[in-house]
């Protein structure tokens, strides 16, 4: 009977942690999830506005950059909701968790933890020149020769641009601690898991 309860008490806390650990790693994928719909409305954009600018070479090259940056992150995006969502609980939970927790740390901590830092000014440039020239209705060049851009666009650019790096490096700075203090819970459980005997 005694080894019934403790039987008993060992799986309930087991399932406890792991729906604890699944639930820090569900608000990771939230958070990641959330970047699919953007992902998708930059490539409906892009192929809607190439299409009607297939004549403007360096406007095409723009698209085809931007393009190429969002579908990658795209594709990085579902491979990771993919992996998450097809790791199986058949092992015990320490060196599930475990293993969990090394894959975060790589995209926390890891070579590339500043990407988004990079990408931003990059994705920046590129939108608004994708978004300026098609509306302008002149080609590529000619945008930024014209009187328009010169006397009015400029001075939009010049004033929004730095608002707008600031308030998106402060969001990342934000949901990056957010994330490292989620990480460190997912380490403390880890930790204390592996000095239970």
């Amino acid at each position: 009977m005694d080894s019934d309860i403790k039987q008993k008490s060992k799986d309930e806390l087991n399932l406890l942690l792991t729906s604890k650990a699944r639930q820090v790693f569900t608000e990771f994928l939230i958070l990641n999830i959330t970047a699919i719909p953007v992902c998708i409305g930059l490539m409906v954009w892009l192929i809607i506005s190439t299409a009607n600018r297939i004549d403007d070479k360096l406007y095409v090259a723009n698209n085809i950059l931007l393009g190429s940056i969002g579908f990658f992150a795209l594709f990085y995006i579902i491979r990771g909701w993919h992996r998450f969502k097809r790791s199986k609980m058949d092992k015990p939970v320490k060196d599930w968790l475990g293993i969990e927790v090394n894959l975060l740390s790589k995209w926390l901590i890891g070579k590339y933890r500043r990407i988004e830092f990079y990408l931003i000014p990059i994705l920046y440039i590129l939108s608004f020149l994708s978004i300026h020239v098609y509306y302008s209705d002149l080609y590529f060049i000619e945008v930024f020769r014209s009187d328009k851009f010169i006397n009015e666009d400029m001075w939009g650019l010049i004033i929004f641009t730095p608002i707008l790096f600031v308030a998106s490096f402060y969001g990342l700075i934000k949901l990056r601690k957010y994330q490292m203090k989620k990480l460190q819970f997912l380490k403390d459980l880890h930790g204390r898991l592996c000095n239970v005997r």
